[in-house]
């Protein structure tokens, strides 16, 4: 049984050079989120990041994009977790993903880091992974020595359409995950 979410972290890099890249798509996604509550982010030094806070199914959901860098994503989630006394299982991170073609999102509950450093970051600082995934895919670039400069990489036209399109698929089963209904908004999102 999963819980209810308390906060949602869009993993990416800070910095326009960075904006548009494939790695970002956790905060495009943040970004959805807080457009659709109409909640304007502000940055918060305490918390290594952007924060906005929205009002959603009864309770209060905080939004947080880092500004550490992927590799120290976990710096931020770990200050705001901490300072509001969120546990792990009330996380929901968000997050670009290498082996899910672009237009794919998958929920996930706990498991590894998969090789992804934002994801890393947040298990070692978090001291756990128990906290709920949601994955965008943004494709592999066939070989492994390419996965730096494919993720660091502005998104094709193409590719960009299918991630918004992604994007839109998770804010529809969004109110089930936020309410704790993971696999009713897996067997939702999943059979897309």
């Amino acid at each position: 049984m999963s819980a209810r979410v308390d906060l949602i972290v869009g993993l990416g890099n800070p910095g326009p050079e960075y904006e548009h890249t494939r790695h970002n798509a956790g905060f495009w996604f943040v970004d959805a989120v807080a457009a659709a509550y109409a909640a304007p982010f502000r940055k918060e030094k305490k918390f290594h990041g952007d924060v906005a806070r929205i009002y959603a199914h009864g309770h209060d959901i905080w939004l947080l994009k880092p500004d550490t860098f992927m590799n120290l994503s976990g710096q931020a989630v770990q200050a705001l977790a901490s300072f509001y006394k969120i546990d792990l299982k009330h996380i929901l991170v968000a997050h670009d993903d290498l082996d899910l073609p672009p237009g794919t999102t998958r929920l996930k509950q706990a498991g590894g880091h998969g090789g992804h450093n934002g994801l890393r970051d947040i298990i070692s600082k978090m001291g756990g992974n128990g906290f709920q995934r949601l994955r965008l895919g943004i494709g592999h670039p066939g070989d492994k020595n390419k996965v730096t400069g494919h993720v660091l990489k502005k998104t094709s036209t193409d590719d960009q359409v299918e991630i918004e399109r992604a994007i839109e698929q998770a804010m529809k089963v969004l109110p089930e995950v936020i309410d704790g209904n993971l696999q009713k908004a897996m067997n939702q999102l999943h059979t897309n």
